[in-house]
């Protein structure tokens, strides 16, 4: 249901298209989780890209490690030079110990880069449909 919602939204989703987007200076933070030693190969070989950057000043890298139910996440942002900032406000809105809300939606798209308008209409069309399933 929600790969068909991503699907027909109004505009692109930022997801496999991150390091691009980031190049163009088009997105500040791109942000991944799983849990430790988890992530998928394709994405690994992702990370290798985003730290090419890394290594030459185009792009800041943020590693963080929290326990959730015994196991670690491990959550790896890539932010925009002086955006770096975006990272920790990840990590701490993900910490948030409330309840999940529009307003944590909200803020999470902001901070990946989406539009008001996006953010808009996810929270009104997508984002209510899928917390009803």
């Amino acid at each position: 249901m929600l790969n068909d919602l991503l699907w027909n939204l109004p505009y692109q989703v930022h997801t496999g298209r991150e390091l691009g987007l980031m190049l163009a200076g088009k997105k500040p933070l791109a942000s991944f989780i799983d849990y430790e030693g988890q992530f998928p190969l394709v994405l690994v070989r992702y990370f290798r890209m985003f730290d090419r950057y890394v290594g030459i000043g185009r792009l800041a890298r943020g590693d963080d490690l929290t326990e959730q139910d015994g196991k670690r996440l491990h959550r790896i942002m890539f932010a925009l030079p002086g955006e770096e900032w975006r990272m920790q406000a990840m990590i701490d809105l993900m910490a948030s110990s409330e309840a999940w809300t529009t307003e944590h939606e909200r803020t999470q798209g902001e901070l990946l880069g989406y539009e008001n308008w996006m953010n808009d209409y996810w929270l009104e069309f997508v984002y209510q449909v899928q917390i009803s399933h």
